[in-house]
């Protein structure tokens, strides 16, 4: 089962206000949880409410057939291992930003801009362990770059770029 917050919509300039009034340094330093993923980068400092898809069927489903998704939530895809990640936008309606990490959780690649139905698939790249999806034009608005670096508790703190702990 996918766990986390519900992605119900709200009207997108309400939900990014808020958003943006969650960014900057109020990030604790060693606080995780599942329930959210941090990132940080040089001028970043953001937090989203995610969604864990952690085993192949709830990976299978996604994002497909959701209407909308609050702009400050996002699914993250966890893998046992690392692999060639590729993804494609198959009855999924929401345009999505989606970010290819590695097993220290550092971002590898973005891909912007998914376009909803399509089936081209996008390529993640080899060595990827962590995906997270998040609405449209987010990662480049906010600056979410490969060397940005992802936190969450399916990162193991002993290989995490950023520990939990």
């Amino acid at each position: 089962m996918i766990r986390g917050p519900g992605l119900g919509g709200v009207a997108w300039a309400a939900g990014f206000a808020v958003m943006v009034a969650s960014a900057g340094p109020g990030l604790a330093a060693g606080s995780c949880s599942a329930a959210r993923v941090d990132l940080r980068g040089p001028d970043l400092r953001q937090s989203f409410a995610v969604e864990v898809a952690d085993d192949a069927a709830e990976r299978a489903q996604g994002l497909m057939q959701r209407p909308q998704m609050d702009p400050d939530r996002g699914m993250l895809f966890v893998y046992e291992s690392p692999r060639r990640a590729q993804f494609w936008m198959k009855d999924t309606l929401i345009p999505l930003d989606m970010i290819f990490a590695d097993s220290a959780g550092v971002v590898t690649r973005v891909h912007a801009d998914a376009v909803p139905l399509d089936e081209t698939p996008i390529d993640g790249g080899e060595g990827v362990r962590f995906v997270l999806e998040i609405n449209a034009g987010l990662a480049k608005r906010l600056g979410i770059a490969p060397g940005v670096e992802l936190r969450h508790p399916a990162i193991s703190d002993a290989a995490a770029a950023w520990p939990c702990h």
